[in-house]
């Protein structure tokens, strides 16, 4: 996603050109990946609180605990995401008379249409099933309190689960500014708040490793034993 509208600022602040607007090829790629990107991801962020919902609702293992199953899930979402945002490849850009790149389409206008749809499909429905997940997981997370008598067991779930929640509320604060923004008040907001908000939401998908690496123990281990293997 970094390699999206995020760094097309740079280049037309840089150099004096986007590469949206650099080619038709070019045009129709990048318009095609910086929606399908972040919707992608956002919905793999859904099927993480599904499962760890799942996993504090059904104590034994559930469909998702199974790599195929899991490797399906993903490539059903890569899918449903190609074929929504395929219209791109096939309808997006075309040359002006002048010569220069016309990010609409020729037969309906792209643009802030699709900004539309794309804060229903990454924004919105995602965080509504994130909150709905994550209050699944709080609930079921206070009756583990209440009833196990594993603690280790407690804090495994308890970690994780405030790995998610801290994610889900990042979301919200990161991700749904930029999109609103670009969606209702493109003609009408400055540049450097645009571009502000487009920085931060960019920001949201790259710190998912570090908060991971803070405060979930058992995905540190890993990373350290990734790093520094055991003898």
């Amino acid at each position: 996603m970094l390699y999206g509208w995020n760094f097309d600022h740079y280049l037309s602040d840089a150099y004096g050109f986007m590469l949206q607007t650099y080619s038709i090829p070019f045009c129709k790629f990048c318009s095609f990946l910086n929606y399908f990107t972040a919707q992608v991801s956002a919905w793999l962020r859904v099927f993480i609180c599904l499962d760890r919902y799942l996993s504090l609702s059904h104590r034994h293992k559930t469909w998702f605990s199974q790599s195929r199953n899991v490797l399906i899930i993903i490539i059903f979402i890569i899918i449903v995401f190609t074929i929504i945002n395929f219209h791109f490849f096939l309808f997006a850009c075309y040359y002006n008379e002048n010569g220069t790149v016309n990010i609409q389409a020729r037969h309906y206008q792209i643009y802030p249409l699709w900004d539309y749809i794309n804060l229903g499909l990454y924004n919105c429905a995602p965080f509504i099933f994130m909150i709905v997940f994550n209050i699944g997981v709080i609930y079921h997370l206070i009756h583990l309190r209440q009833t196990s008598t594993i603690r280790k067991s407690r804090i495994q779930h308890r970690s994780i689960s405030l790995t998610l929640v801290i994610t889900t509320f990042l979301f919200l604060i990161m991700t749904i500014p930029a999109t609103v923004c670009f969606g209702f008040f493109f003609s009408t907001a400055d540049s450097f708040v645009l571009h502000l908000f487009d920085s931060i939401l960019y920001t949201y998908h790259i710190l998912s490793f570090p908060i991971y690496l803070i405060t979930f123990k058992e995905f540190r281990q890993e990373v350290f034993l990734l790093i520094i293997p055991c003898k």
